[in-house]
């Protein structure tokens, strides 16, 4: 019975014993220093699980990512071993505790890490968007559709202003195109934005050279390799 009782620590640590276990192992507790130091490590190991799984809630889209992958996987049935010889299971459960832990925290960091880099890429852009605006070399085209100007720097590093332009339509987006000699039929893309009521300002991707012509089109969300629409925003040529 001494080696059985010593084999439900884990049980009681997880809160899995049946009433007369829990009642006799509690009894054997009181006088067994081994099995109050077993239960002390059981007890520091799961609240350390706990405090690692707390702190910034993952949000819904990762949470449903974890639980498709866990339905995915293939469900094996494996049939109970009588009760005094369930230390070996027990101990699996809480390392597939650990393990979803450590990959719930991982997915979430990954995912906060990639946020944070198209954070810093965006205040970079709009930086740069700023400094080309105030540059006393910069060349300011017309448009000659749409409200608003094109800024070009000495680089051929360009931004876009356009004035009234709406919110993009629902499941809809404004391309920007640098069209070479004003051919929309060989433009290529040069940014996405939402747009917003007011002043819009948006610096392009990629270079202008002389004779390009910059034009906004609306376009599916995500953006297309060419045009699809005609163009609401057209400037004159560089």
């Amino acid at each position: 019975m001494e080696t059985g009782i010593h084999e439900l620590t884990a049980g009681y640590a997880l809160d899995a014993l049946d009433p007369d276990e829990r009642s006799a192992y509690e009894a054997h507790l009181s006088d067994c220093g081994h099995c109050q130091q077993e239960l002390a490590s059981f007890w520091t190991t799961t609240e350390a699980l706990a405090v690692a799984a707390s702190g910034p809630e993952p949000s819904a889209a990762l949470r449903e990512r974890i639980l498709a992958d866990v339905r995915a996987e293939p469900q094996n049935v494996v049939p109970f071993e009588p009760r005094r010889r369930r230390v070996a299971p027990v101990l699996g459960a809480v390392a597939a505790v650990a393990a979803v832990v450590a990959l719930g925290i991982g997915l979430w960091a990954s995912d906060l890490s990639s946020e944070l880099d198209d954070t810093r890429a965006a205040l970079a852009r709009e930086r740069e968007a700023a400094q080309l605006l105030v540059d006393p070399a910069a060349e300011t085209v017309a448009l000659q559709q749409g409200a608003g100007r094109l800024v070009v720097g000495a680089d051929g590093q360009a931004v876009l202003v356009v004035d009234g332009l709406e919110e993009a339509p629902a499941g809809k987006t404004y391309e920007l195109w640098i069209v070479p000699g004003g051919d929309i039929a060989a433009a290529s893309p040069a940014g996405l934005f939402p747009g917003e009521d007011g002043t819009e300002i948006v610096g392009l991707e990629g270079t202008l050279t002389a004779g390009d012509v910059v034009a906004v089109t609306v376009e599916d969300a995500g953006g297309v390799d060419a045009p699809t629409t005609q163009p609401i925003v057209a400037s004159d040529p560089v």
